[in-house]
């Protein structure tokens, strides 16, 4: 398989991959992503842990997987590896994003408003198929899934940005 083939069933293969290397070192993986111009192929993994992932953890699994990849041949071209955390303000897309998130603080905007209101903010505290639930101070506020533009994670109270010794 090529890159420019198919690269929704090429992340699946390297996910399949490199998920027991990140899971075989405590961390969970929030997202995987490949793209390629054609020529070169950038694969993305973001992995996180309770109380963060570190800079050196990251450097590490960075070359596993890349020898990973490299054994498996998945990627026929030339390509760059980033292994990073998710990131302090990260927009979560995906399903398995958004499970991750969950517990957290987030800001949703929305298409149509919802209460009279287009941006959210509150805890995401459930996740399904045709909703997202947020826990605010007000209490429990859902919102359809068709009316979300963008789910953005929000630093936590007690987050610095560029803490010591963190990748993100």
């Amino acid at each position: 398989m090529t890159v420019g083939t198919d690269l929704a069933g090429l992340e699946a293969a390297v996910e399949t991959v490199v998920l027991p290397a990140v899971q075989a070192r405590g961390l969970t993986l929030v997202d995987l992503d490949v793209r390629s111009n054609g020529r070169r192929a950038a694969v993305r993994v973001y992995v996180d842990k309770p109380g963060g992932v570190t800079v050196g953890e990251c450097q590490e699994l960075s070359h596993e997987v890349g020898d990973l990849i490299d054994v498996s041949n998945l990627v026929r071209t030339s390509y760059d590896l980033e292994v990073s955390s998710p990131g302090l303000e990260r927009e979560l897309r995906k399903d398995r994003e958004l499970q991750w998130g969950t517990g957290r603080l987030v800001r949703i905007w929305t298409r149509e408003p919802v209460d009279g209101r287009r941006e959210l903010s509150g805890r995401l505290a459930h996740v399904d198929r045709e909703a997202l639930t947020l826990a605010t101070p007000a209490g429990s506020q859902r919102v359809a899934r068709s009316s979300v533009a963008k789910v953005r994670l929000e630093v936590e109270p007690t987050e610095a940005p560029g803490a010591s010794g963190r990748a993100g």
